[in-house]
């Protein structure tokens, strides 16, 4: 297990100097877990699925869990077990003030020296992305947004979600590096040959299965935007006016 780039011992991998395609999970990824953004949206769907299937506010919390761990989002255990309409569900979830985000201008300029594209591959919306990378003066690195609308609501760690990412967006595994909070996230990227860095922060461990399975993780940072500054043979800094 690695904490710093460098070449993966696994010679199957691509060097990180020689990647073309930086994909990149979103939420509690490109800004700290422990900002309080991602619980509003957990707050509002708890709210959502009391009013729509009539539970108090902790029983929509444990189906809420439960349909998570089962089948990757809540979204998909809803509409396979209740027919719950994908876009009202999104709509209301992701209806929060994205206001708490502070713009990163050391991501930004570590994202500046990447050679390649970078995707955001997400069980959110488009729109959701926008509003988060708007907030974080991301936008102008990104060249395209999967989100769970273009995966057909098919959620990671589905690898059929991964494999239609790949193909609207050209991405090439074995030349693609993979960036998540959430480990099982990785599976699947590791499995089609991506290089994969998990992004660990504490607070992102509440959302863990217990013992999480790690050997398909070949680096871990807590610190995103010093890990991709250490990337051989990325562009020079640019300059700060």
């Amino acid at each position: 297990m690695k904490s710093t780039p460098s070449d993966p011992a696994d010679r199957r991998l691509p060097r990180l100097d020689q990647v073309e395609s930086w994909v990149f999970d979103l939420d509690n990824t490109l800004y700290p877990a422990s900002c309080s953004l991602f619980p509003q949206i957990d707050l509002r769907m708890r709210h959502f699925i009391a009013g729509a299937l009539g539970l108090d506010e902790m029983e929509a919390h444990r189906l809420q869990k439960r349909y998570y761990h089962q089948y990757g989002t809540t979204l998909r255990g809803l509409m396979l077990a209740h027919g719950i309409e994908p876009e009202e569900f999104l709509t209301y979830v992701h209806d929060i003030d994205c206001g708490m985000l502070d713009p990163s201008p050391g991501l930004d300029r570590a994202l500046d020296g990447l050679a390649g594209r970078k995707i955001i591959f997400t069980n959110g919306t488009e729109r959701h992305a926008v509003n988060v990378l708007e907030r974080l003066g991301l936008t102008r690195h990104f060249d395209g947004i999967f989100d769970i609308r273009a995966a057909g609501y098919l959620p990671k760690p589905n690898a059929e979600a991964y494999a239609m990412m790949a193909r609207r967006h050209g991405v090439e595994a074995r030349l693609a590096a993979m960036f998540e909070d959430l480990p099982g996230n990785l599976l699947p990227a590791a499995e089609a040959g991506m290089v994969t860095v998990l992004v660990h922060e504490p607070a992102s461990e509440k959302i863990w299965p217990e013992n999480p399975d790690l050997s398909h993780v070949h680096h871990i940072t807590s610190d995103l935007a010093g890990w991709l500054r250490a990337v051989p043979g990325r562009r020079p800094d640019r300059a700060i006016d």
